[in-house]
């Protein structure tokens, strides 16, 4: 099928302004060394597209245009994504930056599927998922060529339709014709990634020859830093767990206050006016972030917490709103409950997510009492809540991850009707954490970059000189808010100080830098490379003293300040999405 044009760009600056660079790299090509046409010894350019555009967040005005280019040298194919350098719309990415989201080349020996999205509306873009599990980020195509990128591709590597998904294509697999997709969040299935090292061809002058010297420059002036570093952790070896040898723009050094007891039940009924409303819901937040609440009480304080109430609302107001959201969930709900079997069979997309869905909560927190056994009508209520929300949210639908977010919320709420409104809730903030082009995912690991570049030079200048900077291990962390990382208990106190947004909407962020400060010693200590750091971050699992985290995270939250609050992207979840009318745009129903 022909692929068509999806949208006038003759109105986007941002592709203007890489039309006009894209004419001048082909000028300079000319001129300089800076293309692959002009190697010797069987490097060949067998495909090229200018206008190439990776999103690093939502905002127009952030994107990144380069040039794509498959390369073919031997009997081996490379694809490599470069930036164009000097002229952009974009003056909010600086240039160092921008190189982050370089792509090297890579072999196709290293490449495990391509993903083809075609959105009803937009531009179609594709998705390349490496053998290891992760994945580069988003190639939005502005002028097409997604066909002849793929046409090109399959010239040259063995390249087979998926028989699970028509947008997938597996490249090399011959001893499976199937899609292999990881059956948890171990690693999850595509992942973005902005720096992951790859394999460079030798022959000639790389285009990214420059870059590269220079960088192994700043590596160089950096390993200083780095011993020093080392030579300060081992005068501290008495205490490393209070490592927080935080200095940004010369702060006194902040340490956060102790945790509380949770709130209680005599507590919370001062904080109610006779009606029923919160009088301050400032101190209440506050009160929860340094203490949390007393599992009794979180049916309540969820849904304020939540926005499924409001601070200011009656007992009244609250009793009618429930009576409605309860029948408006029921109307929902009967819109899958009344698809027959026959419409079953013709409706593509409802059999693929109630089977995910299926398939998930039958393995979501069956440890817990609450979904233990066999036939749990907890572990029937998941579903159907999960089910509901894929129609009530139809765009978004149903991804694995989900059910993690859901659980808690059941089991606290006990109820079918407010666990999915206070779910919708949730979901409203952390919805663009399951967007298939992972636009939400990677504006966080690139906040969670920025704010280690920030907080910690010594362990980003390491996490830079072993090529971690893709932040890909704090993956699971940020998609489903460090649920695998703790107790039941623990993930839901840390839940509830998230969700009070006291210090900063951002938190969870600021949780992750804590984290990884705690374990800097050990990390650059024993010389992690990529791998060795992905695994010790999944063994963290368990062993986290969450107490000792949400201080550091409040010190280094209180200490980055204004500087911490720049780092982070615009629209970065969990903070509400801008309302342009097209939230999800990252399902595709049309098969090319």
């Amino acid at each position: 099928m022909q692929e068509t044009e999806l949208q006038d760009l003759s109105d986007d600056a941002d592709y203007a302004a890489s039309q006009l660079q894209g004419s001048a790299s082909m000028v300079r090509s000319n001129s300089r060394k800076q293309s692959w046409s002009s190697e010797p010894d069987g490097a060949e350019i067998v495909y090229l597209k200018d206008n190439v555009t990776i999103h690093p967040t939502q905002f127009a005005s952030e994107r990144i245009s380069g040039r794509l280019k498959l390369i073919k040298q031997g009997s081996s194919l490379f694809m490599t994504w470069i930036p164009y350098n000097g002229q952009s719309s974009n003056a909010k990415l600086s240039e160092k930056d921008r190189n982050l989201y370089t792509i090297r080349p890579v072999p196709f020996t290293e490449v495990r599927s391509i993903r083809r999205h075609t959105p009803a509306l937009g531009w179609q873009y594709i998705i390349v998922v490496l053998s290891s599990g992760l994945a580069f980020p988003p190639l939005y195509f502005y002028n097409g060529g997604v066909k002849e990128f793929l046409g090109t591709i399959k010239q040259h590597v063995f390249l087979v339709r998926s028989a699970e998904d028509s947008n997938v294509f597996l490249v090399n697999d011959f001893q499976n014709p199937l899609q292999r997709t990881l059956s948890s969040l171990e690693l999850p299935r595509a992942v973005s990634l902005a720096s992951e090292p790859s394999m460079s061809i030798s022959v000639g002058e790389s285009p990214l020859k420059d870059d590269q010297e220079r960088a192994d420059g700043e590596v160089r002036n950096e390993s200083s830093n780095i011993s020093q570093n080392n030579v300060m952790q081992r005068q501290k070896v008495h205490d490393p767990a209070r490592d927080l040898s935080i200095q940004v723009d010369k702060l006194t050094l902040v340490w956060g206050k102790p945790r509380l007891p949770p709130l209680g039940p005599d507590e919370w009924s001062m904080l109610l006016d006779s009606e029923g409303r919160i009088m301050d819901s400032k101190a209440l937040r506050k009160r929860i972030f340094y203490g949390g609440v007393e599992h009794g009480l979180r049916k309540e304080v969820w849904a304020f917490l939540l926005g499924y109430h409001r601070y200011d609302s009656t007992y009244a107001e609250r009793e009618y709103l429930r009576s409605l959201k309860k029948t408006q969930y029921e109307t929902i709900k009967i819109q899958w409950q009344s698809i027959s079997p026959e419409q079953a069979k013709r409706f593509t997309k409802f059999r693929e997510r109630k089977g995910l869905i299926e398939k998930d909560v039958i393995r979501t927190d069956r440890s817990l009492f609450f979904y233990d056994g066999d036939d749990n009508a907890n572990v029937n209520l998941l579903r159907d809540i999960l089910l509901t929300y894929s129609f009530y949210n139809f765009d978004l639908g149903y991804c694995q991850g989900m059910s993690d977010l859901l659980s808690p919320i059941l089991f606290v709420m006990d109820d079918e009707s407010e666990a999915f409104w206070c779910f919708v809730a949730l979901m409203d903030r952390l919805g663009p954490n399951f967007n298939r082009d992972q636009n939400g995912m990677h504006s966080q690991l690139f906040a969670v970059f920025k704010l280690v570049e920030l907080l910690d030079s010594p362990l980003h200048n390491y996490f830079k000189q072993n090529d971690c900077l893709n932040y890909f291990f704090c993956f699971r962390w940020v998609l489903i808010q460090f649920k695998r990382e703790f107790e039941y208990e623990k993930t839901m106190l840390l839940w509830e100080v998230l969700w009070t947004h006291y210090l900063s909407e951002h938190l969870h962020l600021y949780v992750c830098v804590a984290i990884l400060k705690r374990y800097r010693s050990k990390i650059m200590g024993e010389q992690m490379d990529f791998d060795t750091l992905l695994k010790f971050i999944n063994e963290l699992s368990g062993h986290i003293d969450l107490d000792s985290i949400l201080r550091d995270a409040e010190a280094l939250c209180i200490c980055a300040g204004e500087n911490g609050a720049a780092s982070i992207p615009p629209g970065t979840p969990p903070s509400l999405p801008v309302d342009d009318g097209f939230l999800y745009p990252q399902q595709d129903d049309d098969v090319l």
